[in-house]
């Protein structure tokens, strides 16, 4: 059985730091395709970033380009999301989401989810 859990999330001020991790059990990790996705109160679930099996290719919301790096570590079967700048609209419910059939940005795409993370930005 396929299982995702997230960490890292929490309270930062604007314009601080977070990093998120998401482990990854129960399937080949280093064959996955692994996204971050996020939601807020009354919002719909959004695409935050994706990073291919092997790490070469990643791609970003334009919303997070240039603030998030997204990475992973096939040898401790985990993904990260590095989490710079934070401002009043990143705060959200982080979730990571994995599949095995090549990169996306769509939310249907994915077949495995963990149950997410808080992220909160005080200003």
């Amino acid at each position: 059985q396929v299982q995702l859990v997230e960490s890292g999330g929490g309270l930062v001020q604007a314009g601080g730091s977070l990093r998120l991790s998401c482990a990854i059990s129960g399937h080949t990790f280093s064959r996955s395709f692994m996204s971050w996705f996020r939601q807020a109160p009354g919002k719909e679930r959004e695409f935050v970033a994706t990073i291919g099996w092997d790490g070469s290719t990643t791609y970003y919301a334009d919303s997070v380009k240039g603030r998030f790096t997204i990475s992973r570590d096939n040898a401790k079967n985990t993904v990260d999301l590095q989490m710079n700048n934070l401002n009043p609209e990143d705060p959200a419910v982080y979730s990571c989401a994995a599949h095995w059939h090549g990169t996306s940005a769509v939310e249907r795409t994915y077949n495995y989810w963990g149950p997410g993370t808080q992220v909160t930005v005080s200003s």
